[in-house]
This record gives structure tokens, C-alpha cells and sequence, in this order.
């Protein structure tokens, strides 16, 4: 059977299942499809013709290139098709955003034939979308007399393929859609289970909602009653989009009520608007952007005060809530753009001024923020060439300088990497476009990077980036045939681009499947550094790390620089001292306890960076706490060390950069070696004094200031999901924090989890010895629910081997990974056993195993949304509570949560953590 055989057959498959043609993306099956073309007898042709214009992925596909070339021969009169003349073959070029494309209207427009050539240079004048290759051919013909490439870079000098796009509607009229009550998490747009099908848009925007079909159809019905207005998806009481930048969220919105990019290119959808009562979360926000979306805070419902400005409470101590406008199902809103302001027949009802800043508006106009990214590099490039000073056309970027105040910790960071600014020192608020040191891209967002990497036509790594890795953690615990087909392909086609890659296409090294963000903590070798990750927890306990969507991803691995607003920070230091039987995670949440205490129920770190003064944690231990501040809504953390604790990391890290290289997982420009080299010349700058670890200024300004006192810290805190609560809004927070003992030692745990990028070497070693403890206690270890251990790296499970701690883990444990024979199938139900699994991820991530639905489990993770670790049943909620490493075992144990006096029994002898607040000044 033909290669086109093979898709007929594909699309009658998918037919079944209301979905159109895949997309091609495939040279070979796009060879067939032309030469089906060419024959103007042949039965697929008219077929063949409609999937040519209307069903190629655009820019750096290997098909793309294929169109291309064939177009090229149409323009040229080489090739003949009468329904495709050469004005058209020219617009098809216009539409498919570089790469082969920008090459062929070169070629055409510095060719000889001059009609030709004039009606390429227009087509050329809309594109933005070009690499030094491309600027370099218009730069030599231009000064070998080429009036055509002078008119060409003169318009770009003018940044023509701006100004002349259409401006935004002055009127945008909405009709609302409650997609939730309470916080809205990015599983419920884009759940982890369907992550396999991510690059494939149709089919995952099936998803939406988590398959809900009744909600997809009141969502298609609200559209087909309001055929000309735009759907804004709501959610009411909370935020939307926490937990994740999740891009294929954002793609499913805007595929069920965006707009289409281009009529030529199938699926792919801009310009989604979003809003929640408490706003867009800080990561997905970002997302919300990239795609030249609106996301509106729509600060609906508001806490009440008295007459002394105290927010007034409920008998539960819950803040009392006052609705100022409705926003329910079906209600019609307008948008005044150019007003910023939102209103209901006529009545101003919110300023929305913060969703519509000149940087964002120049994203809708542009229709995503990739465009206007490289059109200034573009617009820069030809005002250097032709010698002129660069035309304001786009907003200048926002600079606020306050003088005699201090800089932040990351205002500084800001400062060092910023590009194309005045000069002048920049504080928060400032919008910034800033040079990235470190990018990393995980496997379940990756497939759809690579996708954005060839629709904007790059083909390899920025120069400027110091490191980049590509890991295989999202998708650890099981290599199913999903995983067999997609990763292996990723893997080779980010490791073709430059990145350092967990699997090696070669299969020169083991394939490994460390947790990503772990990964970078150790390859993040500057405490100046600037980290680009595909996954909310890109939280680095050294320089100043951005979860971010799959396109920003793509578009820092493709320029090595992020543009953004700098944040407010809000300043954590600590006071007191720690009991024994405390473990660090304790301390990270009451750090989230004690601040919304301190500040009336209000989460000051929302959309802010927290800079904490840890001081004496290194890098492990640390990056417990930035991993966490991802669930306290935070748009990142900081951690500010003494020298010595910074020295004594980035020796570690050292340690494990060298461990990848001894694997082979170096490439050819010895990215990895320059990662030691760095870290080497830091390490020489600390211990001379020559220049010492990152401080901020005594000086500096905070939005708040958070003093967490370690003498309250009296039993283990635990996050809790709050699933029963009458309130839905309350549910599936992290801010219900709550003491051991407020389980009285008799709630039911059906399943622990010790693992995902919360846990670090001691932790394992935490476990190994609880249960020396318990067996010296009772005679035996026998557990009373099933415990599921992951843990985060490889490193990990060698260094735990040959310090004994694993083979006591192994003596305890039902199951031992074998990478010899990963799993095939998810498992689905659970022994009252110890799991040795694969490390990665695993029931964190939710999208291959998951708890027994209606479980409660008990997990050293980060998740405790709905459906995320464990489904419902009919009969009783899954519930994840989050807790530390000593409380989880233990529970399992016990089969419930333990007692005060067990939990102390368990831990006695271990030193849970050596945290103690540093004594020195750690600002400069």
C-alpha cells in the first residue's frame, strides 16, 4: 500500500471519530500528493490538490519545505497546475512563516526576472520570520546594487510588516462562558492523561474541559447564538489556568473559540479570551500572550471590610465575599480597547488597562508575541545595515527608574541581562527584554515545541544560550506505544537543534529520565542566570527561573532571550529555630500559612517573585522551597545565599555536569564542559571576594515583606484539597494548610507517594531509614497501604547505592524498576507494598498512572487539583493531600494519618533537616 493509501486510510479512522484530516507534516507523503497533482488524469487529484494548499504545516516541516519548492516551480512557469496560478502560489508562500518559504521569495525576488522579483519583495515586506541566512543574502545583494533588496530592507527599517497590519477592534463584544467555580486549573483545558496527543490540535481539543461533552456543547451552543461575538471563558471565585502554563491549553481555547491564524493552515487558533474573578495565574498568563490573547482579571466578587478596613469573616473564619457583577453563562460583555475598560450595556463595570499595555496590544495586533519579537530583531537588523537610527514604531519599552532606591535581587538579575534598553537602572515594573542562560524543554510540552520551533523556521540553538537539556521525565513511568512513538522522535529532533537530550537518538548512552526540573537546578551554574522551562516548576534554587508555555520555550531556545515585565518581589526571611522532628517541607508550608495569616487571607505572592533569604541551604534543599512557590500562585522564586552554601552548590553541580559528560551526553560544541568551566570561574570570584553571591540592596523597595517564625512550626503541615467543602470556590487550593493533628490520627490513607521534583537525595534516605526505625520498633515493616517511590534522578538511585541505602530500600519493596523492561501499561491497581519506580515524574504528573479513583493519597507532590493524581467516584471524591517525606511513609505504614506521638517515635534519630535562618547580612 502507497504512503497515500496509508493516509486515506488514517482519514477514515479519524472520520469515525469526527475528526478531519491530520495535518501533513511529512515530505515523503507530500512528494505523492504533487506528483498526483501533476497528473491531471489521476483519480486523488482534485483530493490531493485541496490537501496541498490546505492541509501542510507551515515553516521548517520537511513537507514545508516540499510546498515550497513545488510553489517556487509554479511562480518560475517550471511547473503548470491552472488552479494554482502563480499570484496564488506566491500568497501560499505568504502564509507559511519562514524557513523554506523566506528562502524561495528570496530566491524569486533577487532573481532576474523583475516583475517576479517586485511581486516577491511584497510578499517578502509582510514576513518577520527571518535567520541570519536570510538577512545575510539581503545584505550582500544590497551592497552588490540590488534596488530590490534596498526596497525590501528599507520597508523592514520601517517595520511595514507592522504598521500595516489591521489595529485591534476598538470594540470587542464577549458572551461569558463559567468554565468553573473557584481555581481553575489547566487539567481541566489540557488534562495531563491526553499528553501524547498534544501536536496533534484536533484531536486533543477533544479534550477540553476533560472530555465533558455536555460542557463542549453548551460552549458550541453559546457560539451558535452569538455567532459574532467571542466566547470568554471564566472562572468564577478563583483563578484561571493554576498549575501550569500548559500552551496546549491556551491552543484548546482558542481552537474552540479563537480565531484561525490562516485559511491555509488547519487548526491552528489565536486571540482566545480568558478571565478569572482573581485573575489569569502568572505562567498561563504568559501562554495567554503568546498567542495574542486577552486575559482579564475580572475582580467580580470582592472580600468585605469594616469601617477599620479588616476583612470581615464567616463563622469558619472565611473571608465574606460580595458580588459587584454577574458574569454568569450566556451574559453579553464589551470590551473597549482603546477605553480599557469592560462593560455591560453600557454600564463601565471593571478598567481592564493591565490586559491591554502598549506591549500586549502590539501581541494582538500581531497576533502572538512571536511576531513582534522578530520583527523588532528584524527591524533592528535593517536600520544597522542601512545605517539609519531605528524608527519608533513599536511601544518603547517601559523603563521606571526611582531614584535613590536599591534593587531587588531580581531587578538586579534584570539589570545584568537586559538588552536594547537605555542604560538607565531599571526597577520593578520596567519591561524588559533580557538575554536567557538556561532552557529546558520537557516531553509532554517538547513534541509541541519542536512544533513551534519549525513554524517559526528555527533550525538551531542560540548562540547565546550557555545550556539547554530536553528530558524524557513526563513520560517515565510507563513506555507505552504512545510514548515509543513520540519521544525517540523528540529526542532526535531536539538533539539535532543543540540541546543536551535525557535519551540519545545514537543510543550511545542510557536513556534517562531524570525530572527536568531537577536537572536544570544542577546544569543553572550562575546565580545571575536567567532559566526558560517548559513546565511550571521551573523554579531554580540559583538565578531567577520562568515556568513558561511551549512557544516561549521555542522562542528563547531559537533567540536565547524572554521579554516581560520585571516583577514585584515580596521579601521571606525566618526567624527561630526549627524543631528536630520537623522536615523542611513543614517550613514551606507554613511559610504559605503564616503570610496569608499576616496578610488577612490575601496571597501577597501572587504573580510576584519571592526572594528568600535561605541563606545556609544548598541547592537540594533549597530548591524544595522555589519548587513549591509554583502552587503559591508566585511568578518565581529566588533564593539568596551566603557564599560559602553558593560554593558548595555549584560544586555539587559540578559534580553531576561531570557525571552526564562521563555518560556521553555532551554534544559536539561541549555545552556541558562550558557549563563546568562556568561554574569553576563563579566558584574562583566567590572564594576571592572578587565578587560575591547575589544580593539585593539594603535599600531595595518590596511589595511585602514575610518573616516566617520556625518556633511556631510545632507538628507537620499539610496541604489539603478540601475536597467536601460546602463552598466550591475553597476546593483544591493550596492555601488550606493544616497540622497533623487535625486528622486526630484516624484519617483513612489509601496510597502514598514519595517522589516528583519536591524530594532530593535525603529524602530517600529519610525513607530508608523510617523503616529500619519501624522494623527496630515493631519486628517488621508491614504496610497498610500501598507506598509508590519515584525517585527524582539517576544520580539519585547511584548515589543511594553506593552508600547502602538502596539495597534497603529493595528489602523492603514489592517492586524494583527494571530499564531493562519498563513498563509497558499503566498500572491500575495497587498492593499494600513498596514501588521502587522509574525516576521521573510519575503520579505527579497524572497523564500515565494515576491513584485508584476515589483514593486518598497522601504524596511529597505538588498536586492537589481535581482528577489530577486521583479521579472521583460516584460515591466518594479522590483526595491528594500534600505533606513531607516522613508523614507520607508513615501514613502508609498505618494505613492512616499517624498521631503526633507515632510520627515522633518514626522520625527519632533522623535529622530531618540542618535549617537554621542565616546569621549574616545577606544584602550588599
Amino acid at each position: 500500500m502507497s504512503i497515500y493509501k496509508d493516509y486515506l486510510k488514517q482519514i477514515e479512522e479519524r472520520k469515525e471519530k469526527g475528526l478531519h484530516p491530520q495535518p501533513i507534516d511529512g515530505a515523503e507523503l507530500l512528494s505523492k500528493i504533487i506528483e498526483q497533482i501533476k497528473d491531471l488524469d489521476h483519480e486523488y487529484r482534485e483530493d490531493s490538490l485541496n490537501f496541498f494548499i490546505y492541509n501542510v504545516l507551515p515553516g521548517t516541516t520537511s513537507a514545508a519545505g516540499v510546498k515550497a519548492k513545488f510553489l517556487k516551480e509554479i511562480i518560475l512557469g517550471e511547473s503548470v497546475v491552472k488552479e494554482i496560478t502563480p499570484a496564488f502560489a506566491l500568497e501560499q508562500l505568504s502564509h507559511m512563516k519562514g524557513g523554506p518559504s523566506v528562502a524561495v521569495l528570496l530566491d524569486v525576488a533577487l532573481g532576474s526576472d523583475v516583475a517576479l522579483a517586485k511581486q516577491a519583495a511584497e510578499v517578502l515586506k509582510t514576513q518577520v520570520f527571518l535567520y541570519e541566512a536570510d538577512t545575510a543574502r539581503l545584505e550582500e545583494a544590497l551592497n552588490n546594487g540590488s534596488a530590490i533588496a534596498k526596497d525590501i530592507i528599507e520597508s523592514y527599517a520601517k517595520a511595514e510588516f507592522f504598521t500595516k497590519l489591521p489595529e485591534i477592534e476598538e470594540e470587542i463584544q464577549v458572551v461569558t462562558y463559567i468554565a468553573g467555580v473557584g481555581d481553575i486549573s489547566t487539567d481541566l483545558l489540557s488534562p495531563g492523561g491526553d499528553a501524547h496527543s498534544r501536536s496533534d490540535r484536533e484531536l486533543h481539543g477533544q479534550c477540553m474541559f476533560e472530555h465533558n461533552k455536555d460542557m463542549q456543547n453548551e460552549l458550541l451552543a453559546l457560539k451558535e447564538q452569538h455567532p459574532d461575538k467571542r466566547v470568554m471563558l471564566i472562572a468564577e471565585k478563583g483563578t484561571m489556568g493554576v498549575g501550569s502554563s500548559r500552551m496546549s491549553g491556551v491552543n484548546n481555547v482558542a481552537l474552540w473559540t479563537g480565531v484561525p491564524f490562516s485559511k491555509y493552515v488547519p487548526f491552528i487558533n489565536f486571540a482566545p479570551v480568558i478571565a478569572g474573578t482573581n485573575g489569569i495565574a502568572p505562567i498561563f498568563l504568559t501562554t495567554v500572550g503568546v498567542t495574542g490573547g486577552i486575559g482579564l482579571d475580572l475582580k467580580n466578587w470582592v472580600k468585605q471590610k469594616d469601617a477599620d478596613g479588616n476583612t470581615i469573616v464567616d463563622a469558619d473564619g472565611e473571608p465574606i465575599l460580595k458580588q459587584m457583577y454577574s458574569v454568569a453563562t450566556g451574559t453579553v460583555l464589551t470590551i473597549n480597547t482603546k477605553e480599557k475598560k469592560l462593560y455591560h450595556d453600557k454600564v463601565e463595570l471593571k478598567d481592564i488597562s493591565a490586559a491591554f499595555t502598549p506591549q500586549k496590544m502590539e501581541f494582538m495586533k500581531a497576533g502572538g508575541s512571536y511576531a513582534v519579537v522578530f520583527g523588532k530583531k528584524l527591524q533592528t537588523f535593517a536600520s544597522k545595515v542601512l545605517g539609519v537610527d531605528v524608527v519608533p514604531v513599536y511601544a518603547p519599552s517601559k523603563e521606571i527608574t526611582i531614584e535613590g532606591q536599591g534593587l531587588t535581587a531580581v531587578e538586579k538579575i534584570f539589570n545584568r541581562n537586559a538588552v536594547g534598553t537605555s542604560g538607565a537602572t531599571l526597577h520593578a515594573g520596567s519591561y524588559v527584554r533580557a538575554e536567557v542562560n538556561i532552557v529546558g524543554s520537557q516531553d509532554t510540552t517538547g513534541l509541541m515545541t519542536s512544533q513551534e520551533l519549525e513554524m517559526m523556521a528555527a533550525t538551531v540553538i542560540s548562540p547565546i544560550v550557555d545550556g539547554a537539556y530536553q528530558s524524557g521525565c513526563h513520560t517515565a513511568s510507563v513506555w507505552d506505544d504512545k510514548s515509543k512513538a513520540n519521544i525517540p522522535r523528540l529526542m532526535s529532533f531536539m538533539n539535532d537543534f543543540g540541546l543536551i537530550t535525557g535519551r540519545d537518538p545514537k543510543g550511545k548512552y542510557f536513556p534517562m529520565t531524570d525530572v527536568i526540573h531537577k536537572v536544570l537546578n544542577d546544569i543553572t551554574v550562575g546565580d545571575w542566570d536567567i532559566i526558560i522551562g517548559g513546565d511550571s516548576h521551573t523554579r531554580m534554587s540559583k538565578g531567577v527561573a520562568f515556568g513558561a508555555d511551549s512557544g516561549t520555550v521555542a522562542l528563547a531556545l531559537a533567540t536565547g532571550e524572554a521579554s516581560m515585565p520585571i516583577p514585584e518581589s515580596v521579601k521571606v526571611t525566618f526567624k527561630g529555630q526549627m524543631k528536630s522532628y520537623m522536615d523542611f517541607r513543614d517550613v514551606v508550608h507554613a511559610t504559605q500559612s503564616q503570610m496569608l495569616k499576616q496578610f488577612g487571607g490575601e496571597n501577597v505572592f501572587q504573580g510576584r517573585v519571592i526572594e528568600v533569604h535561605i541563606g545556609t541551604l544548598t541547592a537540594d534543599e533549597a530548591f524544595t522551597f522555589t519548587d513549591w512557590t509554583a502552587e503559591m500562585k508566585a511568578k518565581a522564586s529566588i533564593c539568596i545565599s551566603e557564599d560559602e552554601t553558593l560554593i558548595e552548590s555549584l560544586e555539587i553541580a559540578k559534580g553531576r555536569i561531570q557525571i552526564m559528560i562521563d555518560k556521553g551526553m555532551d554534544n559536539a560544541k561541549g555545552v556541558l564542559k562550558g557549563l563546568v568551566d562556568k561554574a569553576e570561574t563563579r566558584i574562583t570570584e566567590l572564594k576571592t571576594g572578587i565578587k560575591p553571591s547575589l544580593r539585593p540592596d539594603a535599600n531595595a523597595k518590596y511589595h511585602a515583606e514575610v518573616v516566617i517564625d520556625l518556633d511556631e512550626i510545632a507538628e507537620p503541615m499539610i496541604a489539603d484539597p478540601d475536597v467536601n467543602n460546602d463552598d466550591v470556590s475553597k476546593r483544591y487550593t493550596h492555601d488550606n494548610i493544616r497540622p497533623l493533628s487535625y486528622y486526630g490520627g484516624v484519617k483513612k490513607v489509601d496510597l502514598g507517594f514519595v517522589g516528583s521534583c519536591m524530594v532530593h537525595k535525603g529524602d530517600m534516605k529519610i525513607l530508608a531509614q523510617m523503616l529500619k526505625n519501624v522494623e527496630a520498633q515493631k519486628g517488621k515493616v508491614e504496610f497498610k497501604a500501598p507506598l509508590v517511590v519515584a525517585p527524582p534522578t539517576y544520580n539519585i538511585v547511584d548515589e543511594l547505592k553506593a552508600e547502602g541505602d538502596w539495597d534497603v530500600l529493595v528489602k523492603y519493596s514489592g517492586f524494583e524498576f527494571d530499564d531493562n523492561a519498563p513498563k509497558g501499561l499503566a498500572r491500575t491497581k495497587y498492593e499494600n507494598m513498596l514501588y521502587l519506580e522509574r525516576p521521573g515524574c510519575n503520579l505527579c504528573m497524572g497523564n500515565q498512572e494515576k491513584a485508584e479513583p476515589g483514593d486518598t493519597v497522601m504524596a511529597t507532590s505538588t498536586r492537589l487539583f481535581q482528577g489530577r493524581v486521583v479521579k472521583d467516584t460516584g460515591e466518594k471524591k479522590g483526595e491528594s493531600l500534600l505533606s513531607s517525606t516522613p508523614v507520607v511513609v508513615l501514613s502508609t505504614i498505618l494505613g492512616r494519618t499517624p498521631t503526633m506521638a507515632e510520627y515522633e517515635a518514626a522520625v527519632d534519630g533522623i535529622v530531618l533537616t540542618k535549617f537554621k535562618p542565616s546569621t549574616k547580612q545577606l544584602v550588599k
